[in-house]
């Protein structure tokens, strides 16, 4: 039996000194727990739930440190994983790209190798965080079926989205002038852009219809949640509705997000918009969906970190009270996902949990746990 005392927990609707009990990686009892005795004191700092990232591209990046560095994989998934929990991720869904977006093939591989290295790495106890897998799938993609085929009967997916990065005519890249500047600053000549352009344009006209239908099927065979990626207008959250999709993921805009609350659909942002103070790509601030009540979960999109910093500044700010900008990060996502053993601070729950300190204002982690084991 492990005692944490001397805390501010966090729960549902308020925060409130006392402590936690746990035994056998369950949450036992919650009380007026002081200093003293055989436990830990918490030092007055705040005691959070395990946070629940819902889309990390971390991995990416650590797989390509650099343009023309590619990083031995498995060595990759281990640095990826020990920053989660730096980060007070306790439970991690690794966004895996499915399909060539013009990019090059680096997330293609990126996709092969993590498949098979983070099950091996599951099944030798090397994780400290839980990892479940999250299919982004690309829709204009020709190769995305083959690769969905490979790891959609993988009972660690819990997650699949749909994506469809057309410049020109989708989401993110749907803006060409910001498309053109981008690509040209990551040193492609102007005539090659166009090239890219031109050849995501066909494969959109080609291939997105056929493997939209195909990816929702498959989903929907394995009970599987779907979501729609960089939603930007009420048609299409509309028709996403209609299809049965439930999330709405990374919204552009806040008519998107409007439509998506509206019709009862839940909602992703990235918390690295939040912290920064808007998106880096002209898209709607997240403190806006935040102050409207429009959004059900942060996730941590490329910088693991920014969760939980992120909520601390919504509440920071006032949009939102510290309790419920903490289910942002825990509570929300654990709905979202259907892990109804997680995400609070309650008894007969998973006991992961997240000390946190804060340092003028910024929040620093200072212990966690997972299943009751202390793992950073």
């Amino acid at each position: 039996m492990t005692r944490l005392g001397n805390a501010r927990l966090v729960l549902d609707n308020e925060i409130r000194p006392g402590g936690v009990v746990f035994a056998g990686g369950l949450i036992g009892d919650i009380g007026e727990i002081g200093p003293g005795g055989d436990g830990l004191d918490l030092e007055g700092d705040y005691l959070i739930p395990g946070i629940i990232d819902l889309h990390t591209d971390n991995l990416e990046r650590q797989t390509q440190p650099r343009a023309n560095a590619r990083w031995p994989s498995r060595s990759a998934l281990v640095a990826h994983d020990a920053q989660c929990i730096a980060a007070g991720i306790t439970t991690v869904f690794d966004a895996l790209c499915l399909g060539d977006i013009g990019f090059g093939k680096a997330r293609n591989q990126t996709f092969e190798d993590a498949v098979i290295d983070i099950a091996a790495l599951r099944r030798q106890g090397a994780l400290r965080a839980e990892h479940f897998l999250h299919l982004r799938c690309e829709l204009p993609a020709e190769e995305m079926p083959e690769m969905l085929a490979r790891a959609i009967e993988d009972t660690h997916v819990r997650l699949v989205s749909l994506m469809d990065h057309t410049p020109g005519l989708s989401g993110q890249y749907g803006d060409l002038v910001r498309y053109r500047e981008m690509r040209r600053a990551e040193g492609l000549a102007p005539a090659e852009v166009e090239t890219v352009i031109a050849e995501l344009q066909g494969n959109h006209h080609a291939f997105h219809a056929a493997n939209r239908a195909l990816v929702i099927a498959a989903a929907r065979a394995r009970f599987i949640p779907l979501a729609s990626h960089d939603d930007a207008t009420e048609t299409e959250i509309a028709r996403n509705a209609a299809e049965g999709i439930g999330i709405t993921e990374f919204p552009v805009s806040l008519q998107a997000a409007r439509a998506a609350r509206a019709r009862g659909m839940r909602s992703i942002a990235g918390a690295p918009n939040l912290v920064r103070g808007g998106s880096h790509s002209g898209n709607v601030a997240v403190i806006d969906l935040v102050r409207e009540n429009l959004l059900d979960a942060l996730a941590s999109d490329y910088v693991p970190g920014a969760m939980l910093e992120a909520a601390f500044i919504a509440a920071a700010e006032g949009a939102i009270a510290l309790p419920a900008a903490i289910g942002l990060i825990t509570s929300g996502p654990a709905a979202i996902a259907g892990l109804a053993d997680r995400g609070r601070i309650a008894p007969g729950l998973r006991a992961d949990l997240v000390q946190v300190r804060l340092h003028e204002g910024l929040p620093v982690v200072r212990a966690v746990w997972r299943g009751g084991v202390r793992v950073g």
